[in-house]
């Protein structure tokens, strides 16, 4: 018998809900459900091969038993019957087949296993020829899932099919925490899609939820349709409601309508369209309030991000922002994040690399967003910039290159002008196993073309040249500790820079600060991010690094770097309120980090000023981490005249479902709480639940808000609520225990960092 049975190939489609929530970044909490078989492995079902792709319609079926009766146009099969097609099993007590009607029944033992798929029954018949089958009483388990449920019978015609008392839940049937109950639900295979009717969504054995009547889909095609509400009340909104509407526009692009009602300010409505094209990709979102009434005005914001390949070596690139008022993202950011904003900022360009080179001609744009604050503080807008850094080997170990820029400025209340930037160098990099020495030699020439208003003359120019020495030696041993093997080493580190005086007050400064002094400073040669200012210099850095690496992993444990300035000259060179740097040294530099054991781990950054006596700067910071994910971070900041801050946050289970979390913020400078944060939550093998009240500061002012926040997660399908994790995965570094992985560590081979930059108007 060569037709093919189509019992195997069912279309039960059972998980109804699996594609009715939106995904999440965070992946799902399984710790309290240990891998369940709710229908137990099948000792003769055939292994699905990995990797393979089958398709089971083109695969003969084989039927074996142990005692075969009838006749041959009606044979009868019993006693361990197997049928097996492709990577489909069904084995059943016994099977009887009609060839001329086409009709098989399956008794006594109904077993049923395919791809994603495993369930029992109590009996199985169809017609081959009309393409009907019933199924009786089944208990089923989702193989690439959690979920499981059963059935009281199914229905099928052809790509149509019904099921009768239908349950689904990602629970094991001894702990239903939660479950979803049909009378009926109508499936179309075809169009992948499923009416159910007298629904009703169980939380324990309460009831929470009846739906006579919806539809969603069976599968991963996208579909249009209503996604999980995001509910929430606080002070400043009210009763807040989300209701995110889903709309399959296209294969390649779809679009997100997000209706929002705030009982304290009005309705809001926001709408994304994503495309995506060969070679490209990008996102347009919008939002609209009118007569929001906590301003009594407009609200209004739109976002634009994209990329498009224009070659193998050139891309195109927008991020492009703007917002009504200078108030917007206060008012609509939630978290501490947004009082960071000052500025919205938009940036277009195309960009090009390459071995050895890369380039970009770019425009970028900027506007405010802090009401605090006026037009005169924002970045001067770059409209446009071109710059280009090509390199490549000269020969006889010679490497040299050229870095170029050529920006035209405006600036809504300034005026402005152009400037152009050639920076030639060639560098000599010779280096050992043991040792390293790089002599780099460039010239730095920087013109401009002035509008009339800021000086008599247009036209200003700076021309220096350059000269650095870096070298360093690599000394390791191995220790012991404690009765474990270590490799210690021992970084020494000289860096000296040369670079004679030029004359630049004259100059304009567009888009130059002081670069904040910090551990990657000791290693520049310039102290200003921009082209605007080329510090003068002769100064020796003098700096060492040492480390211990467990030998048996390779962890380090302990790390710490010291280094200072040494200023032979005075610089003369400065902006406008910026303190001069006098001839001496400068401030000491230190960073150390120590994980004692496995759990802890303490890390400490410290500025010392030697002249003045005074520390500039210190951090501390500690991380303790418990069984169960939990962890404790504690941390201390400070920046002489600017901030005094501690920062306490915890995740602290109680048991395997309870557990409480927390962060206080405070700022000692301003003797106020930025951020006071304090919730529980109870995690179950299938549900999560969290409650969270926070008190933050809103604005520049200084303000402070109230929210309470309550998430109801049913585990494989959904969540009702504000996504408190999302707020406590912001606050408490290492709620997702992940993220610590993500956070680079502290340098301490000498190598410099990124540097930041003092400026209130950048984000």
């Amino acid at each position: 018998m060569r037709r093919s049975l189509r019992l195997l190939p069912l279309p039960l489609c059972i998980a109804f809900s699996l594609n009715a929530h939106a995904g999440d970044d965070m992946p799902l909490n399984w710790g309290l459900c240990p891998v369940q078989d709710v229908v137990k492995p099948f000792a003769e079902a055939q292994a699905a091969p990995e990797g393979l792709d089958i398709d089971n319609t083109q695969q003969d079926t084989d039927i074996e038993g142990d005692a075969l009766s009838g006749t041959e146009e009606n044979p009868v099969f019993s006693g361990n019957v197997t049928l097996r097609r492709g990577n489909q099993f069904m084995g059943a007590d016994r099977l009887t087949y009609d060839k001329e009607q086409e009709h098989y029944t399956a008794q006594g033992s109904i077993r049923y296993q395919g791809s994603g798929l495993r369930m029992t029954a109590a009996s199985a018949e169809g017609d081959q020829a009309k393409d009907t089958h019933v199924i009786r009483d089944l208990d089923y388990q989702l193989l690439s899932h959690r979920g499981n449920g059963g059935a009281d019978s199914v229905n099928l015609n052809g790509d149509i099919g019904s099921l009768h008392g239908a349950t689904y839940s990602t629970c094991p049937p001894d702990d239903r925490h939660w479950e979803l109950r049909a009378d009926r639900i109508d499936i179309d295979t075809e169009k992948g899609m499923a009416v159910a009717r007298g629904a009703t969504l169980r939380v324990g054995k309460v009831p929470v939820l009846y739906l006579p009547w919806f539809m969603f889909p069976t599968d991963e095609r996208r579909r249009t349709g209503l996604l999980f509400p995001s509910i929430s009340n606080s002070s400043r909104n009210g009763f807040d409601w989300k209701q995110p509407i889903y709309l399959n526009l296209a294969p390649n692009f779809d679009a997100t309508l997000s209706p929002r009602l705030m009982s304290k300010r009005g309705a809001q409505l926001g709408a994304q369209f994503r495309y995506l094209v060969e070679g490209g990709a990008g996102i347009v979102e919008g939002t609209y309030m009118p007569n929001d009434d906590l301003r009594d005005r407009d609200r209004s914001l739109f976002k634009y991000g994209a990329y498009q390949n224009l070659s193998p070596h050139w891309q195109a690139r927008a991020n492009l922002n703007w917002i009504s008022d200078a108030r917007y993202y206060e008012d609509f950011n939630n978290s501490l994040d947004g009082l960071s904003l000052s500025t919205a900022f938009s940036e277009i360009g195309v960009y090009g690399r390459g071995q050895g080179w890369d380039a970009g001609i770019t425009a970028d744009h900027w506007q405010l967003a802090d009401f605090t604050l006026t037009e005169a503080v924002l970045p001067y807008n770059r409209l446009p910039r071109a710059y280009v850094h090509w390199e490549r080997a000269l020969g006889l170990r010679f490497v040299g290159g050229i870095d170029a820029e050529a920006v035209r400025f405006q600036h809504p209340q300034f005026d402005a002008g152009s400037r152009m930037d050639l920076k030639p160098w060639i560098s000599l990099p010779l280096e050992g196993d043991s040792w390293f020495l790089r002599s780099t030699a460039a010239f730095r020439h920087t013109s401009y073309q002035l509008e009339e208003s800021l000086t008599a003359s247009k036209s200003r120019s700076r021309s220096q040249p350059i000269f650095s020495l870096d070298s360093g030696l690599f000394f390791d041993r191995d220790t012991t500790v404690k009765g474990k093997d270590y490799l210690q080493t021992i970084e020494p580190r000289l860096y000296y820079l040369r670079v004679p005086y030029a004359y630049q007050d004259d100059m304009p400064l567009f888009d130059t600060q002081p670069l904040t002094f910090s551990w990657g400073q000791l290693f520049r040669d310039n102290r200003y991010s921009g082209a605007d200012r080329q510090a003068d210099a002769n100064q020796l850095t003098l700096a060492v690094s040492t480390r211990m690496i467990r030998q048996s992993d390779g962890r380090e444990r302990f790390s710490a770097s010291l280094g200072q300035i040494r200023y032979f000259d005075e610089s003369r060179v400065r902006i406008p309120g910026e303190p001069i740097t006098e001839k001496g040294r400068s401030a000491w530099v230190a960073d150390a980090n120590y994980a004692p054991t496995d759990r802890w781990t303490i890390g400490a950054s410290y500025q010392w000023d030697p002249k003045f006596n005074r520390t500039d700067l210190a951090s501390v910071r500690a991380r303790y981490m418990l069984p169960d994910d939990g962890l404790f971070n504690i941390g201390y900041r400070y920046r002489r005249g600017l901030i005094e801050q501690t920062d306490i946050s915890f995740l602290y289970p109680i048991n395997a479902s309870w557990s409480i979390v927390g962060r206080h913020y405070y700022s000692l400078y301003d003797n106020k709480a930025l951020e006071t944060l304090a919730g529980v939550q109870w995690d179950s093998c299938c549900v999560a639940v969290r409650l969270v009240g926070r008190r933050y500061v809103h604005n520049r002012a200084g303000d402070l808000s109230n929210a309470l926040m309550f998430e109801i997660e049913l585990k494989g399908l959904g969540s009702a609520g504000q996504d408190t994790r999302r707020t406590l995965r912001r606050a408490i570094l290492g709620y997702n225990r992940d993220d610590l992985y993500l956070v680079p560590p502290q340098t301490a081979t000498g190598q410099p960092s990124q540097p930041d930059t003092v400026s209130d108007a950048n984000p």
